[in-house]
């Protein structure tokens, strides 16, 4: 099941030309929503800052914006089905709308943590923006699996860690957490913007070079569909790094997702 151009279509294909930039190139922007008690209107779903996201990134890229209200409505008809939702927007502005279920371990992935692999010379399109062009990421992850990884940690040409193939990074440290910058050319994740804004004072920003991370506590990262995930070893390409996936510190940002009202 899937919304198409403003329709809920029941079975799993879809029509789509061949000369398709959303086919040929990737040519699409997309937000992935985590929906909370089936409902765009929860806090946490957090509905306004996906479809500002999107919308701003169809502004630089000078693509018309898509019918917001046929795409509202399409969400709220996947919403009865799925917990989480892809919305894809094509250059034309027609709507992809597309359901999943959550991760059948995510609350053991949570609660141990998991494994990532250092995935030197993969680098995202656009970094600012989340396009369908998601090659990069999608070939780190294959090659993760051989090494036993669940999710990738991209770097910068210099072996700095930027991000995961899917979620912003944080680091325990000297009694703060840290997380890399915008500059460094990283997605302005939702669940960090949030997390920037609950932490207050409590985070600070900083390129991640190899000395850095090895004096890490506890390392994580965030996205909208698995709120927090703990990393608990990361393979490097000549070191193996091992984090506390319970460290203490933890709870301070799993506070976010506990919130009624997460901007507070």
């Amino acid at each position: 099941m899937f919304w198409f151009d403003g329709r809920l279509n029941q079975h799993s294909d879809m029509n789509l030309s061949a000369d398709d930039p959303a086919l040929k190139f990737g040519a699409s922007v997309f937000t992935t929503m985590r929906l909370y008690e089936r409902s765009l209107e929860h806090p946490l779903t957090y509905w306004e800052g996906h479809r500002d996201r999107v919308s701003h990134s169809l502004q630089t890229f000078h693509w018309p914006q898509p019918d917001w209200l046929r795409v509202y409505t399409g969400c709220t008809q996947l919403a009865e089905h799925y917990p989480v939702l892809r919305i894809a927007v094509f250059p034309d502005g027609r709507e992809l709308i597309t359901g999943r279920q959550l991760p059948a371990d995510l609350a053991t992935q949570q609660r141990q943590g998991v494994m990532a692999w250092v995935a030197e010379g993969y680098a995202r399109s656009l970094p600012a923006h989340k396009t369908g062009n998601y090659l990069a990421s999608w070939l780190a992850i294959q090659q993760a699996r051989h090494h036993g990884a669940s999710e990738v940690i991209l770097t910068n040409p210099a072996g700095e860690w930027l991000e995961t193939s899917t979620g912003n990074l944080w680091g325990w440290k000297d009694g703060h957490w840290w997380t890399p910058p915008l500059s460094c050319g990283i997605l302005p994740g939702l669940v960090r913007q949030r997390l920037m804004a609950h932490l207050k004072q409590r985070v600070k920003e900083a390129l991640w070079s190899s000395q850095w991370t090895a004096e890490f506590e506890a390392v994580a990262y965030s996205n909208c569909v698995v709120e927090l995930l703990p990393i608990r070893t990361i393979i490097g390409p000549k070191t193996k790094l091992e984090y506390n996936p319970t460290h203490p510190a933890l709870a301070e940002l799993r506070q976010l997702f506990c919130q009624t009202d997460p901007g507070s």
